[in-house]
């Protein structure tokens, strides 16, 4: 292969139009760009605010887990698995991996009569680890319950429970779980089809969508609604149970815990990874999705921060509250501040 084989061709199209979405400074001069774009969008499906490429599809990654749990909650045999709240959040979550979590999932798997041994979606150390600077114990293993998606890939299994669909590859691209999800996710995100949504697999190796920024927001605010026509309650249902239980969602030193508290039971906040941030504000009946380009996490934060900002989302309280991920220094070795990430976008 050579390089000018990576040109933009069908399977290589042309790249977003993102604009510069934060910088890193070193001695008070920019030293690096973050490129990304965020939109925001009303209930009706208004886009009011705006930064960057909002059109072009970008990867979801696990964002999209509230909207891949919609047809499990709207099934009509759903609550016949007599699932917690915590237990719904935890279908939306990309999760730490705390005992909660594994124990929630666990409990979940077993009322349809299945074991870890169902779950598909591989291992990995718990995220606690990495969310609180911690060094795994040495010689540990984790099983798949402590897997950040295992809650969306139990949904999943339930699911396919519910459909008496086949367990053994509930991932495949058409099997009836994944299907009924790619029909949920380009109805919430104001799509044509599922069809039209590329695809890829995500990193526990189900299948995951682009979509547009701008609809990724209107998927967000319209799980503010209190019913829907298609699915009736399983979007509010989802809201609150995120809202209720952020810690479900997250887990101790996480971003997604940090913005859904600084909302104050109001927002609800799904990261995705390589850069993905979704919020939705019940109130104001909103929904927000960002996108950095690099996937640099830090930037992506004091990015959406700035928005929230913009946006007047933030009082004296939650701006403290958020102060540690909106204002990040860069230090050397010996602690000392050399720099900063600072914003560097403007909504119109």
């Amino acid at each position: 292969m050579s390089f000018s084989s990576l040109a933009p061709t069908a399977q290589h199209p042309s790249l977003p139009k993102h604009v510069p979405f934060a910088v890193t400074t070193r001695g008070g001069n920019v030293e690096n760009v973050h490129f990304g774009s965020l939109a925001v969008v009303d209930r009706s499906g208004a886009l009011i605010a705006h930064v960057g490429d909002v059109e072009t599809p970008v990867f979801t990654r696990s964002a999209l887990k509230p909207l891949q749990a919609l047809p499990l909650v709207a099934h009509p045999r759903f609550a016949e698995l007599g699932l917690t709240t915590p237990q719904l959040a935890l279908l939306c979550a990309s999760h730490n991996g705390e005992e909660k979590h594994a124990e929630a999932a666990r409990e979940m798997l077993a009322r349809a009569r299945l074991g870890e041994a169902a779950l598909q979606c591989g291992s990995h150390a718990p995220y606690w680890y990495q969310a609180n600077d911690k060094r795994p114990e040495e010689g540990r293993r984790w099983n798949s319950l402590y897997h950040n998606c295992s809650g969306k890939h139990s949904g999943m299994l339930l699911y396919a429970t519910l459909l008496d669909a086949d367990l053994e590859n509930y991932l495949e691209f058409d099997h009836p779980v994944q299907r009924d999800i790619r029909a949920a996710v380009a109805y919430a995100c104001g799509l044509k089809d599922g069809a039209s949504m590329p695809w890829g697999t995500d990193g526990c190796s189900a299948p995951n969508y682009a979509v547009p920024l701008a609809g990724l927001a209107r998927a967000f605010a319209w799980l503010t609604s209190p019913t829907d026509s298609r699915f009736a309650d399983a979007p509010a249902t989802l809201f609150n149970a995120m809202a209720k239980h952020p810690d479900m969602v997250s887990g101790d030193g996480r971003n997604d815990l940090a913005l859904s508290r600084a909302g104050r039971g109001d927002w609800i906040a799904k990261v995705g990874a390589d850069g993905v941030q979704t919020i939705a504000s019940h109130t104001r009946g909103i929904g927000i999705a960002a996108k950095v380009s690099d996937g640099n996490q830090k930037a992506l934060m004091v990015a959406v921060c700035a928005a929230l900002e913009q946006l007047n989302m933030l009082d004296a309280a939650s701006r403290e509250e958020l102060a540690v991920w909106a204002q990040v220094p860069i230090r050397s070795i010996r602690g000392v501040e050399v720099g900063r990430i600072e914003p560097h976008l403007h909504l119109h």
